[in-house]
């Protein structure tokens, strides 16, 4: 619910919130603390319920929610219900985007309060709800959801403590209802196409990973508007990983985490913090009470994970730097390498030698079903070059169809808790800190990755 003018969070406003968010999983009707006694079956492998329609309601209709909706309303079967947000103007534009699209029944709208969202998610005409807040709200929205029957689907990261993930894995084995983090680049192209080479054994058995979110949003984070109200809060406080799971969850399907392999132990460090400083000095008057603040973030978080197999990933973190965009995107095996910006690949006896090569080879026997199929509709639509899209088309259909679907709430606390885990091991000097089995065992069982 990113706000506008009229509606403008102070840092203490934004730290209220988070209180009170966070207060707010213990205050739900029949919320449960996050690490109660293990008396829940999992919901690993479990279905949808089919349905011949998917009534959706969205919560947060601001930038990033209108870029959902605008998917959501391009996908056939699905019915927008009910739109909430704190501002009512982003309420109205997302009202209008339904009429536009020609969808029958007007959705219910909530807005002007930041407990409004209670009404939304109790109604009895919604099947899954989406969740595109500010992060301090996604877990007790989420929560709310999963208690009054809906699944819920949260924008990443899905929690921001290992508490937190806890509690989503919680509420979602007792209500029997899924949590799905929407990790839009898990249905990139290239990530799918070389999902598709690692399973087909072309890199060879898997050694390590690299992966990473760069990105530079110095402009966005000091902006008085949109996500410049909250983004820029957690670098004042945290110094780690603060947005770990575009770049991580791509890797972790590569290495089979959660179905096959896990997530052991993490050490994290972080460079000295300069970058959102300099550029705020630079660019802000004197007079902006944004000079006073002191950033803890580091402009380079480094992390590195070990896995019960053995294998690695480097994991980093960077939106205060001038450099250009990159996730990195590399997983290398025992017969080949690839890695992206740009995409190359090498596999070993290729006629380029030890040389990288273009994936073009590789696209007409790799290339996903979902892309072939939908990639037209997605490239047109947008969205981060039609990631957006697919995932969005990807959940619905296994919604409707009943299927199980492709990243579960395992997957969701697995690829967020090294955010949190990255901070406390920076605290501690960099020691190593565990990562915990948010399956308790049951990642010993391989199974298939998003089929």
């Amino acid at each position: 619910m990113h706000e506008s003018d009229e509606h403008r969070l102070s840092r203490r406003d934004f730290l209220g919130a988070g209180a009170t968010a966070a207060a707010a999983v213990h205050l739900l009707p029949g919320a449960i603390p996050p690490l109660e006694s293990d008396s829940a079956d999992r919901m690993i492998g479990v279905p949808f319920t089919p349905r011949t329609v998917a009534r959706v309601g969205l919560i947060g209709v601001g930038g990033r929610g209108r870029s959902l909706l605008r998917d959501l309303l391009a996908i056939e079967g699905v019915q927008v219900t009910a739109l909430c947000d704190l501002v009512p103007a982003h309420a109205a534009r997302g009202v209008a985007m339904v009429k536009e699209a020609g969808q029958d029944t007007a959705p219910a709208v909530f807005d002007g309060s930041d407990s409004i969202w209670e009404q939304l998610v109790a109604r009895d005409d919604i099947d899954i709800v989406y969740i595109a807040t500010p992060w301090n709200w996604h877990v007790p929205m989420a929560v709310g959801a999963m208690r009054q029957g809906k699944h819920a689907a949260v924008e990443v990261p899905a929690a921001t403590t290992v508490d937190d993930c806890w509690t989503l894995v919680k509420v979602s084995e007792k209500t029997r209802r899924h949590c799905i983090m929407l990790e839009n680049c898990c249905y990139g192209y290239n990530e799918l196409l070389v999902l598709n080479l690692v399973k087909a054994g072309k890199l060879g058995r898997l050694t390590h990973g690299e992966c990473a979110y760069i990105h530079d949003l110095r402009e966005l984070l000091l902006s008085d508007e949109g996500e410049g109200l909250w983004r820029r809060y957690p670098h004042l406080q945290l110094d780690g990983n603060l947005y770990p799971t575009h770049g991580l969850g791509p890797v972790a399907n590569y290495l089979g985490i959660n179905r096959g392999d896990r997530f052991e132990f993490l050490v994290s460090m972080s460079s000295l913090e300069a970058g959102l400083t300099e550029y705020r000095d630079e660019h802000l008057s004197a007079a902006d009470p944004k000079r006073q603040e002191r950033y803890r973030t580091g402009d380079m978080n480094t992390s590195l994970i070990k896995t019960a197999l053995g294998r690695t990933v480097m994991l980093q973190h960077d939106v205060v730097s001038p450099r250009p965009y990159s996730r990195i995107n590399m997983i290398s095996g025992t017969r080949g390498i690839f890695a992206d910006y740009p995409a190359r690949i090498m596999i070993e006896g290729q006629p380029e030698g030890d040389a990288w090569a273009g994936l073009d080879g590789y696209k007409e026997a790799f290339e996903s079903p979902l892309w072939k199929r939908m990639g037209e509709i997605a490239r047109k639509l947008g969205g981060h070059g039609g990631m957006d899209f697919i995932m969005n088309y990807r959940l619905m259909q296994c919604l409707r169809e009943g299927l199980v679907p492709d990243m579960d709430v395992y997957d969701a606390a697995t690829w967020s808790a090294p955010g949190p885990l990255s901070v406390a091991s920076v605290k501690k000097g960099s020691k190593p800190v565990d990562v915990p089995d948010f399956t308790r065992g049951e990642w010993r069982t391989p199974r298939a990755v998003m089929s």
